[in-house]
């Protein structure tokens, strides 16, 4: 097959844990051409969708990867398949290279599906199973806050459309900072912010749950540090061996459809105490974590179904 990734700049990487990285060395097993970009080099001209793009070989022990060749430009349409792996944020410029990828998308199997990652934000689209979430507010109403805050005691603030753990805050009753918090969310964006009610539970782990194409195909425990409430391996969370519960199997079951139906072919959910809090489309992470910790395969597994597609 012949792919080409939609990534960050590779100084930006931590290849060791990097999941586009293992994705990007199954593909180079199975000799797929690879070229790699920047969403910054997208260019659509009188409906022609074009990048700069460069032929890339990676390499395991030590972890690297070596560009081929010199930027060139090459037209999106003439690949079999586009991979959006770029983190978040989830601002203008990652909604407009999902508009752009969309003009191609009769022609390349994109995944994922551009229109729905930009209609399925990770942090809006988990709140239709309601019944497999924590008690869950999106605002920016303070009396709203406010009143959430006190039926619930304790609470987690964080960004609509953060990612990684990052300005994440517990804040209950007693907390004096309670104030400042919400005045720093509302001056540093004009987006609504999330509070959940805190799952105690948390200390024991934060569970990424991977699917391919609605199916689980491996999951890993995330254990905050002592102190943290974060377990966001970002920020110092630490991998551990799990299982897939009942519980687990259950949501994994309910979005499992929703998942296959909107070409949402990658997906990691976040699970604390049998509880979802999150469903990322945009460029979930685990597969070494996974590969390490059980022995699963996950970029194996990502291959095999994307073969699949690209044949039926």
């Amino acid at each position: 097959m012949k792919i080409i990734v939609q990534m960050d700049p590779i100084e930006r990487l931590n290849l060791a844990g990097d999941s586009t990285f293992a994705l990007l060395l199954e593909a180079q097993e199975r000799a797929y051409d690879i070229d790699i970009y920047t969403p910054n080099m997208l260019t659509l001209n009188d409906g022609i969708l074009s990048v700069e793009a460069q032929q890339i070989k990676a390499y395991h022990s030590p972890d690297r990867i070596e560009e081929l060749n010199s930027p060139r430009s090459v037209l999106l349409d003439e690949y079999d398949i586009v991979l959006m792996r770029q983190d978040p944020p989830f601002d203008m410029g990652y909604i407009t290279a999902t508009h752009l990828l969309e003009t191609i998308q009769d022609k390349t199997l994109i995944l994922n599906n551009p229109f729905y990652v930009r209609n399925c934000p990770e942090k809006i689209f988990v709140n239709k199973y309601m019944k497999f979430m924590p008690h869950t507010l999106i605002t920016r109403n303070v009396n709203e806050i406010i009143k959430f805050r006190d039926k619930h005691e304790k609470i987690i603030i964080k960004p609509l459309y953060g990612n990684g753990g990052a300005n994440v805050f517990y804040s209950d009753s007693a907390d004096r900072n309670f104030g400042s918090i919400i005045e720093n969310f509302l001056g540093s964006s004009n987006e609504p912010f999330i509070i959940q009610q805190f799952i105690p539970k948390v200390k024991d782990g934060d569970k990424r749950i991977i699917l391919i194409d609605g199916e689980i195909a491996g999951a890993i425990n995330r254990l905050p540090q002592d102190g943290e409430i974060r377990s966001n391996m970002h920020v110092g969370g630490l991998p551990a061996k799990t299982e897939i519960t009942e519980g687990d199997a259950k949501i994994c079951n309910a979005i499992s459809q929703d998942l296959k139906d909107f070409g949402l072919f990658f997906a990691g959910i976040d699970v604390i105490d049998n509880l979802i809090t999150e469903i990322n489309v945009t460029s979930p992470t685990g597969i070494r974590e996974i590969l390490q910790l059980s022995g699963i395969d996950v970029a194996k597994i990502f291959w095999d179904q994307a073969e699949k597609k690209i044949n039926n």
